[in-house]
Formats: structure tokens, sequence, C-alpha cells
């Protein structure tokens, strides 16, 4: 069997020498907070083809105090019946998803309000607190009044719903418009019961765009014969860890994911 890609393997792959680097103060300008998301689902093996294919093509790597592959922990918030989760469930074009987000190498933590429009718009609103918030935001004044600006839901209805921790490598097109996101490791735990669970060699890729403008990274997936498929980590890792939640259509979808893993 092949090698797993560890968040140790991530940072050591030869393709890195092939590369160039992007600092987190070079990138400033492909932020991308009001955007359009395509997503894929790759194999472990995949990736390391696609980040070859990245690499001839002069996509650069973002680098994050010396790492090219960095953690991130994410805590997911939701009502006490998960109406976020049901929302987008139901298929419900005008959705919202509320969580608290560090990166672990650098340190810093955020508050993020993830909208998702009904013409396929993603815009995200956070704001910096501190580590220790991570598990109750609502301690932070800057955060509650973002809430309160953006969500129709307060803080007194939401609670810990969905912790997930993954390492993500983020790529960026040489122009600097474009930066395509690949998620690896991903591990998902119900944070009301603890239950842990993962998909075993999955990737998510997605990229991420101002508009629907030309995309190499799209044209090298369609030459790997890989079609985008909808996805939500925080769905998925819902479906996998709550017994007895409505999850018809995102258990189809993971048994999709499989298959697509085992082709």
């Amino acid at each position: 069997m092949t090698q797993s890609l560890t968040y140790d393997r991530l940072n050591k792959l030869d393709v890195w020498h092939e590369m160039p680097t992007i600092t987190l103060d070079e990138m400033r300008s492909v932020k991308l907070m009001n955007r359009i998301d395509t997503k894929y689902v790759l194999s472990e093996e995949e990736v390391l083809r696609l980040l070859g294919s990245a690499a001839k093509a002069g996509y650069f790597v973002q680098i994050t105090e010396g790492v090219r592959a960095c953690r991130y922990l994410t805590l997911y918030y939701d009502t006490p019946e998960r109406e976020m989760f049901t929302l987008h469930h139901n298929r419900k074009l005008t959705r919202q998803k509320l969580r608290t987000r560090t990166y672990l190498e650098s340190g810093t933590t955020f508050f993020e309000i993830k909208n998702k429009s009904n013409r396929g718009r993603t815009k995200k609103r956070r704001t910096e607190i501190k580590a220790e918030e991570l598990m109750c935001f609502a301690q932070n004044s800057e955060a509650r009044e973002l809430l309160t600006r953006n969500s129709r839901y307060t803080t007194a209805e939401l609670t810990p719903a969905l912790v997930t921790s993954f390492s993500r490598i983020t790529l960026v097109n040489p122009t600097l418009t474009e930066r395509t996101t690949i998620d690896l490791e991903l591990k998902y735990e119900d944070a009301r019961t603890k239950r842990k669970e993962s998909i075993e060699r999955m990737a998510i890729v997605e990229i991420k765009q101002d508009g629907n403008t030309p995309s190499t990274m799209k044209l090298m997936l369609r030459d790997m014969h890989i079609a985008p498929l909808k996805v939500s980590k925080y769905c998925l890792g819902t479906t996998l860890t709550v017994e007895g939640i409505k999850h018809n259509r995102f258990k189809a979808k993971i048994q999709q994911i499989n298959k697509r893993l085992n082709r």
C-alpha cells in the first residue's frame, strides 16, 4: 500500500524543490473573501499527480513559518437541532456556516461567518479572537458584534457542533488571481458526543476564483478525468459522527466519494 500523506511527509515532498513559494503577506491580493468555489474529491495518490502538474505550470505554494502543509483546527457552531446542517441537507441555496478556526502554524484564531448566496457565491467575514476563545467565541465583543450585524442567529442559541482538523496545502496561480486549497488528513469529531470519524486517504480540493475566469487548475483536473463534486466538510463530518440525524442526501454523497476513491 502507498504510504499515507501525513503532515510530516507532506512537508518533505520532492515537488517543493520545483515549486516557488509565496508568503501570507505576498498573498494579500488573493484573499478572495467574496468568490466562487469549485470543489473536487481526490485520492492522496491523485494529489501527488496534481502537485506535479501544478509545479510544471508555474504555481506557487504558500509557506507559513517554514512549512508548506499547514494544520487547521476548526469548530463549527450550530443550534441544538443543527438547523444549519438541516438547511443545507434540504437544499436551501441561501445558507450560512458559523465557525472558529485556528491556524496552528501562525497561531492565529478567527471567528468566521461564511455565507452562500443562491447564485453560488461565497462571502466570508471574520474577526480575530484569542486562541482560548475557540470554544466560546461569544466571550469576544468584536465576534459578538460581527454575529449581530451579519446573522439571524444569536449567541444564546449557538453551541459547538463539530470539530474538524486537517492539513492544507495552498497553491496560487502565476498571475495571482486564483487560489487552490488541498485539504488532507481530514478528521471529524462531534463536539457534543466526542464521536470521531474520517474517510481514509481522501483529499478535498477547492478552487477559489473571483468569477468564472479561465483556470489552468480546472484544466489539469479535467485531464485527470476528475469532475467537480459539491461537498461540505461540515456536512460530511456531521453525517459521519451524529447518529439519528436526517442525512439521506449526504449519505449518498459519502457512498459516491468512497466509490470515487476506490475506482
